[in-house]
């Protein structure tokens, strides 16, 4: 992701020569998908080969005259996220393109000086990695393990912030981009403490940003070990939750031949009755640790405007934090029942 967020130097349309000679300098885009993934695009994305680059600009001309101040990147690669993650409707792409700014500027708890070394205690423990090999989908497999995460260390959006961080090392590829992701959450050994750090309005702003305020599809989510508290922890979580991610969520328990099911034994550890050898996190903290100059660069695109902001944001404020704190404090007795 790079080049200039300034849509005065943007011109309104593609078309003419001296439009063009209004463009900035930008880099040009070249696709990097097979021709298997190209179809898969056009037959699940409604994404045309030969109306891409006019989508895009587009999407370009509707931020610069909708949302001027947003502070956005605008080359192509970075837009076709966006119209990928909404399957090429201009409209829901440009609202998740303004949610993915506003989500960013309104948790600093989590966005402020956002890079890889900062987070690298989270990444030695190991409580996010993604898996080496790809499933038969093509889709990386993100394994997030809460057990190793020791509260009295660093607060629970140092964990937020390295799953960020990681997502947005995996949509930088473009394969992902079409076939998402897939989530499996290894909830052994988690207590009523620890999940007591995971209350409505962490859940709220975590759930709006990977449904609404980020541009990847997430296509499962597979839950292993979970203890019974989860049943707590899931009621929280799944008023927040669309019904198509609802159905995502697969629960195995213990049970390794239903996870086996949704991920092949080929892909997985052995800690998860796999064939892949040890689960080896390293590479992984090696992959995004090397890539701190480039997340510096691509962050600094997004410039946070001083002296306006987008409107239709999501709804954030004392308000909705005060609705989320009564809220948990109605779930507790839920949590200590399922315990």
């Amino acid at each position: 992701m790079s080049g200039d967020s300034d849509c005065t130097r943007t011109s309104p349309s593609a078309g003419s020569p001296s439009d063009n000679e209004l463009l900035p300098d930008r880099p040009k885009y070249v696709c990097s998908l097979s021709p298997d993934l190209v179809t898969k695009a056009r037959e699940e994305l409604q994404e045309k080969p030969e109306w891409r680059l006019r989508d895009v600009q587009a999407l370009r001309d509707m931020v610069c005259k909708d949302y001027p101040s947003l502070g956005t990147c605008l080359d192509d690669a970075f837009l076709l996220r966006f119209l990928r993650a909404r399957k090429f409707d201009y409209d829901r792409a440009l609202q998740l393109l303004v949610n993915y700014h506003t989500c960013r500027r309104t948790w600093p708890e989590v966005f402020s000086n956002l890079k890889p070394s900062a987070i690298k205690p989270v990444l030695e423990s190991g409580f996010v990695t993604v898996l080496p090999h790809r499933d038969p989908e093509g889709r990386h497999v993100v394994c997030i393990r809460p057990d190793r995460w020791t509260p009295s260390n660093y607060p629970i959006t140092e964990n937020i912030r390295a799953i960020y961080l990681t997502l947005e090392k995996l949509i930088q590829s473009e394969e992902t981009q079409v076939n998402g992701i897939v989530i499996l959450a290894d909830y052994k050994g988690v207590s009523l403490s620890k999940a007591s750090h995971f209350g409505p309005f962490v859940a709220k702003k975590v759930i709006g940003i990977l449904q609404d305020g980020f541009p990847i599809r997430i296509k499962a989510v597979n839950i292993i070990n979970e203890p019974r508290i989860f049943k707590g922890i899931f009621a929280i979580i799944k008023p927040f939750l669309k019904e198509k991610i609802a159905n995502r969520f697969f629960l195995h328990g213990c049970d390794l031949n239903s996870l086996h099911q949704n991920i092949p034994p080929v892909i997985l550890p052995e800690e998860y009755g796999g064939t892949a050898g040890k689960l080896d996190i390293s590479a992984w903290n090696e992959l995004l640790l090397a890539s701190e100059e480039d997340f510096l660069h691509d962050f600094s695109q997004l410039v946070v405007p001083c002296d306006s902001s987008p409107h239709d944001m999501l709804v954030s404020g004392d308000a909705d934090e005060k609705q989320c704190d009564d809220s948990l404090r109605g779930m507790k007795p839920q949590l200590y029942y399922c315990y």
